[in-house]
């Protein structure tokens, strides 16, 4: 079994961030666009005293998404990934030009991903985002 990870980074107050990821299904290959039927996302203010306690970001709470604007065919290798040499298939730029999605300095952000697939389960990808 895979262990569940968040993808950890940071971002400046009222900023964005472009989040890339690689995704595999349930077989361990990387997913591609037909693979996924839908996808949505929530933006989430942590409460670190609370591990449970977690507030929803206006205008950025189950947001639906066109999956092949974010995810690719093929495993893709650019500058902007520097974790290994193999890829990413996920890039998201999170749209903060009507909504702030980190508006509060010093406080942890998650960013939940939820992809559909076609078939099996929901495939769930977090990014765990401090912000300065």
């Amino acid at each position: 079994m895979a262990e569940a990870l968040d993808i950890h980074g940071a971002a400046f107050k009222n900023g964005t961030v472009t989040l890339l990821a690689r995704v595999v299904g349930d077989d361990a290959d990387p997913v591609t666009i037909a693979d996924i039927n839908s996808i949505e996302y929530t933006v989430y203010l942590l409460n670190d005293q609370n591990p449970d306690n977690r507030t929803a970001v206006e205008g950025h709470t189950e947001v639906t998404l066109t999956v092949s604007d974010v995810l690719f065919n093929s495993l893709q290798t650019d500058s902007l990934w520097t974790v290994d040499a193999t890829g990413y298939n996920f890039r998201h730029v999170l749209d903060v030009s009507e909504h702030q999605a980190f508006a509060v300095a010093g406080r942890r952000y998650l960013v939940e991903y939820q992809l559909t697939p076609a078939v099996g389960q929901v495939i769930v990808v977090r990014f765990r985002i401090n912000v300065i």
